[in-house]
């Protein structure tokens, strides 16, 4: 078996046994196997890392740097049409137009002067990416994302700015149980009429769709342990 075959095997079975997690988890909470939508974090990993993931039948990838993602992503897309790609990191307002032109969804909205460059980004390319708010549903300093206090007025801002804001966002804190924090995220999307919940990671995405995730960012599990840059 040559080098390309082995790595498409191994990326058929990895692929293929976390769509198999999500579809379990779903039933166990009596959702629809197409009620959750697997983006697969594919940064730090370049091109060649990415292709056999791609021939193996996934076609939406989720990057965290606007650079990083414009070096590999345009070829890519080149030669695999129909690819969807969402932003899942913090993006600085001085990026907003790269990352409007770049990405058909974007996972980092948490702050007013964010929805007016991404409003004027938007405008300008006349392209509207989706928008999810992203909530530091633990209140950690480190972290970023909008205080769950904000959430309302920074919702009301985006939706008068005309976004178009598809969900919620989090990151629980690292090493604690994540589910109060995915059904505090979901307690408010239903309280703010958000439809969409970006939440779940590799070991904690099945908890995730049970508590109603619409999109869940797998990174580690699909292709392995990442190099540090």
């Amino acid at each position: 078996m040559t080098t390309d075959s082995l790595l498409l095997e191994r990326a058929q079975s990895r692929l293929a046994d976390i769509r198999d997690r999500i579809a379990s988890a779903g039933r166990v909470a009596g959702r629809p196997a197409d009620a959750v939508t697997l983006i697969a974090i594919s940064k730090t990993q370049d091109a060649a890392a990415i292709a056999p993931l791609i021939a193996a039948g996934q076609t939406v990838f989720g990057e965290n740097r606007v650079q990083e993602a414009e070096g590999k992503w345009p070829a890519l897309r080149d030669a695999h049409p129909g690819l969807t790609l969402h932003m899942v990191g913090q993006l600085q307002s001085n990026k907003a137009e790269d990352a409007v032109s770049l990405f058909d969804a974007i996972h980092g909205l948490d702050r007013p002067s964010l929805v007016g460059a991404l409003a004027r980004a938007m405008d300008k390319a006349d392209r509207r990416p989706d928008c999810f708010v992203q909530v530091n549903i633990g209140d950690e300093a480190q972290k970023g994302g909008c205080p769950v206090a904000d959430l309302p007025a920074l919702l009301a801002g985006a939706r008068g700015a005309d976004l178009p804001v598809a969900g919620l966002m989090c990151v629980p804190p690292a090493d604690v149980e994540a589910a109060p924090y995915f059904a505090l995220l979901a307690k408010l999307a239903r309280d703010n009429g958000v439809a969409g919940l970006s939440m779940g990671m590799s070991g904690d995405f099945e908890t995730a769709v049970m508590l109603g995730a619409t999109h869940v960012r797998v990174g580690t599990a699909l292709f392995g342990t990442r190099d540090r840059p």
